[in-house]
C-alpha cells in the first residue's frame, strides 16, 4: 500500500478520531512529571499542597489536583508552582482553554521571579502566540497542495482556507497540540506536521455528474444535511460515507469550485490531479450501478465514458467504488480497491489502461501516444475539457480557454507534448486535421486506433542486412549519413507552427483512379524518388502531375525523423546523450582500440540504413505559397517503403520543415 494509505480500519464504521490516535503519542508528554514542581517553596503548607497535588495528578484525580494547586495559588501568589500545577490538572481534565490561560500565568510569574535560575527556566517555554504560529506554518505548508474549498464533514458547511484553520482551532486536536508545544519548545516539527496532517487529510468524489447537480451558490453558507433537495442527495451521501470513514473534509467538483470566478477557475483545474493525488481517499460513485451487482457491472458503467475520470482516478493512490445505494461495489470492504485484483482486471480490460498504469500512474510525457488512445473514446460535456482533463496526465500547465473551441484546446495541448519532449507519436493518427496545425488531429477520436503495426526486423534479420550492406555502403558514407541525422534539430512546436525534421522523397506523380471513389474519398496512385509506388485515399482533390506534365506545387512524401532509430538512450531520459553517434576519442587509445571503435561505430551506421530500408508511416505534405507545407490526411495509415536500401544513404535529403 503507498504512503498515503490509511490503516485499514480507519475506513470501517465511524473510527476513533484518528487525529486523536495520530497525536496522543505528543500528548503524552504533557503529563510527565516536571523539573519545576520540585522546586521549593516558601512555606510548608504550600509544599504539603503541592506535593499532594503531584500525587493526585500520578492518579489522574484531575479536580481534586486542581483544588491543591488552587491551594497552593493562594498560599503562594507570586510563585509559578501554582499555576503549573493548575496548568496540569486542567490539561489532564480536558479543560485545554483554562489550562492555557494557566500556562501563561505561569511563564508571567517565571519571567518576573527575582531568581536567575527561574528566570532562564523561561527559556524553555513557547509562549501561546509562538507556539500558533508555529502550528500556522505547518498548516500552510499542508493546505499549499489541498483545493481551495472544502465541505466540512462534521458541519456540513462549506469553508474556504481561513474557515477550515478557524474549524481546526475549535478543535480538542488542536489545544492539546498547541500545549504541546508551549510546553516542549523542542518537539520535532514533524510530529506536528503529521498532527496537522492527520486533521486536514480530505476525500475526493469522482462520479459522473447528473442533472441539476448543486452548485457553489446553493450551499453557501449552509448546512448541506438540512437542505431538502432531491439533487442534493449524492453529495449529502458523500459527506456522510466520508465522515463515517474519519474524515473531516471533502471535495465535489460540482459545489467546491466557484464556475463564475475565472481565475480560482483556472487554479482548480490546473491543480485537480494534484488535489486527487495528494487526498487520503477518493471515493467513486457509481450511480447505474445497482445494489449486490456482480463483476462486470463497472466495466459498463457510464463513469467509465467520462473524460474527466480517467485523469481522477490515475492521480488517486487510494479508491474505494461505491454503488446506487452508497454500498461497497462487490462488498469488497478493503481500504483500498487499487488492491483488488478483480476490480483492477476488470478495469484494466474496460479502459485499456495496463495494471501497473491503473495502480501506480507517473504523470508526464512518456508515451505520448498510448496516453491519448486511454482517452479517445471518453467525452466531455463541454468539448474543451477532453483536453483540460489531460493536462494533469502529461504534468502540464496550460491556460484554461473556454470557448477557444475543441480544435484549438486539444492544439495546444499536443503542441505543448510535442516541443517540451520531442515525442512525434503524437502526429501518428487517422482522421481529419486540425485547424491548429495540418499535422495535428481535429478531434481526440483520431488515436482510438492503435498505432499501424509495421514490420519489425529481428535481431538475426538485422545482422543479415547488415552483412549485405557492407558490400556496398563505405565507412566513411555511413559516418556521414548517421552524423547528420544524428546531429538533426529536435522537433519544434509553437505559436501553431510545427518544424519538424523529416527523411524527404520528392513527389513525382500524382493520379487519380478511376471507378475507385467512395463518395467522400478520392483515391490517388503517387510515385516519389527512392520509393516504391504507393495509393492514398484522401477526401481532398489533389492536383495531377506528372515529370511529363509536371505542377508548380511541391509534393512530398515525409519520414518524420524519430531519434529511437539511433538506438541511444532515451531523449526524454537524457537529452545530452544524443550528441553524436560515437564515443569520446582518447588521444592514448592504441591503433587496436580505435580499428574497434570505428568497426562499432560502422555497424551501428548500417543498423540505422537497414532499418530505414523496412516500410514506414509517412506524411504527404503539399508545398503552399509562403513555402511552408500542410499534411494532407488521409483515411488509412500511408505505409512507405524505399525501394533500394543500399542507396538509402546517398538519394535521400534531410531537412527540416516549417508545417502550418
Amino acid at each position: 500500500m503507498s504512503d498515503w494509505a490509511m490503516p485499514k480500519d480507519a475506513l470501517l464504521e465511524k473510527p476513533a478520531s484518528a487525529a486523536q490516535v495520530s497525536i496522543s503519542k505528543i500528548f503524552a508528554l504533557n503529563t510527565k512529571p516536571s523539573a519545576i514542581q520540585s522546586l521549593t517553596l516558601s512555606s510548608a503548607s504550600g509544599t504539603i499542597f503541592a506535593n499532594r497535588c503531584n500525587a493526585r495528578l500520578d492518579k489522574m484525580l484531575w479536580d481534586d489536583a486542581l483544588l491543591d494547586a488552587q491551594k497552593v495559588i493562594e498560599l503562594e501568589p507570586s510563585s509559578h508552582v501554582g499555576y503549573h500545577l493548575k496548568h496540569m490538572a486542567l490539561h489532564g481534565a480536558q479543560r485545554y482553554i483554562e489550562a492555557i490561560v494557566a500556562f501563561q500565568m505561569m511563564l508571567a510569574k517565571l519571567a518576573s521571579a527575582h531568581s536567575m535560575q527561574l528566570r532562564k527556566l523561561r527559556d524553555k517555554f513557547i509562549s501561546p502566540s509562538e507556539a500558533e504560529r508555529i502550528i500556522r506554518k505547518s498548516i500552510d505548508i499542508q493546505l499549499y497542495a489541498a483545493p481551495l474549498r472544502l465541505l466540512n464533514t462534521n458541519t456540513g458547511l462549506l469553508c474556504d482556507r481561513e474557515a477550515q484553520i478557524s474549524a481546526f482551532k475549535m478543535t480538542t486536536e488542536y489545544k492539546q497540540l498547541l500545549l504541546s508545544i508551549m510546553m516542549h519548545a523542542d518537539l520535532p516539527m514533524d510530529h506536528i506536521a503529521d498532527a496537522v496532517a492527520t486533521y486536514f487529510r480530505y476525500v475526493m468524489l469522482s462520479h459522473r455528474w447528473g442533472e441539476n447537480e448543486p452548485l457553489l451558490h446553493e450551499i453557501q453558507d449552509k448546512i448541506v444535511y438540512r437542505l431538502n433537495s432531491a439533487s442534493l442527495t449524492k453529495l449529502q451521501s458523500f459527506c456522510k460515507v466520508a465522515r463515517r470513514a474519519g474524515f473531516n473534509w471533502a471535495w465535489v467538483d460540482t459545489c467546491c469550485i466557484d464556475q463564475n470566478n475565472h481565475v480560482e477557475l483556472q487554479k482548480s483545474l490546473n491543480s485537480t490531479f494534484a488535489w486527487y493525488h495528494h487526498s487520503a481517499l477518493t471515493v467513486v460513485y457509481l450511480s447505474d450501478v445497482s445494489p449486490s451487482s456482480k463483476s462486470g457491472a463497472l466495466a459498463k458503467s457510464a463513469w467509465n465514458t467520462r473524460g474527466w475520470t480517467v485523469p481522477e482516478f490515475l492521480a488517486s493512490k487510494v479508491i474505494r467504488f461505491y454503488q446506487q445505494d452508497w454500498t461497497l461495489y462487490l462488498n469488497d470492504v478493503s481500504p483500498n480497491h487499487k488492491e483488488s485484483v478483480e476490480i483492477m482486471h476488470e478495469l484494466e480490460d474496460v479502459t485499456g489502461i495496463d495494471a501497473h498504469a491503473l495502480v501506480a500512474f507517473q504523470p508526464g510525457m512518456r508515451d505520448a501516444r498510448e496516453k491519448l488512445q486511454w482517452v479517445s473514446t471518453r467525452v466531455t460535456t463541454v468539448p474543451e475539457d477532453i483536453a483540460y482533463s489531460l493536462f494533469g496526465i502529461f504534468g502540464i500547465q496550460l491556460p484554461i480557454l473556454y470557448g477557444e473551441n475543441a480544435h484549438n484546446a486539444l492544439g495546444r495541448l499536443l503542441q505543448e507534448i510535442v516541443a517540451r519532449s520531442g515525442d512525434i507519436t503524437a502526429l501518428d493518427w487517422i482522421g481529419q486535421p486540425s485547424e491548429f496545425n495540418s499535422c495535428l488531429p481535429a478531434d481526440i477520436t483520431s488515436y482510438a486506433a492503435p498505432p499501424c503495426a509495421l514490420p519489425y526486423l529481428s535481431e538475426d534479420e538485422i545482422q543479415t542486412a547488415v552483412s549485405s550492406l557492407r558490400h556496398t555502403v563505405t565507412i566513411d558514407e555511413a559516418s556521414k549519413f548517421y552524423n547528420q541525422l544524428a546531429n538533426i534539430s529536435y522537433p519544434r512546436f509553437s505559436n501553431c507552427r510545427l518544424r519538424l525534421p523529416c527523411i524527404i522523397f520528392p513527389v513525382t506523380e500524382v493520379r487519380r483512379r478511376t471507378g475507385a471513389a467512395q463518395e467522400t474519398l478520392f483515391t490517388y496512385g503517387v510515385r516519389a524518388d527512392g520509393l516504391c509506388d504507393l495509393v492514398i485515399t484522401t477526401e481532398q482533390t489533389l492536383v495531377q502531375f506528372s515529370r511529363a506534365r509536371p505542377t508548380r506545387q511541391t509534393f512530398l512524401l515525409a519520414l518524420p525523423w524519430d531519434r529511437r532509430l539511433l538506438e541511444l538512450p532515451d531523449f526524454a531520459d537524457d537529452a545530452e546523450s544524443l550528441g553524436g553517434w560515437s564515443g569520446p576519442e582518447s588521444l592514448d587509445s592504441s591503433p587496436g582500440e580505435e580499428e574497434l571503435a570505428d568497426s562499432e561505430s560502422y555497424s551501428q551506421a548500417l543498423r540505422l540504413i537497414a532499418r530505414l530500408g523496412q516500410p514506414f508511416g509517412a506524411f504527404l505534405l503539399a508545398q503552399q505559397r509562403s513555402g511552408e507545407y500542410k499534411r494532407i490526411a488521409s483515411d488509412h495509415d500511408i505505409i512507405a517503403q524505399v525501394k533500394d536500401v543500399a542507396s538509402v544513404h546517398s538519394t535521400t535529403d534531410i531537412k527540416t520543415l516549417e508545417i502550418l
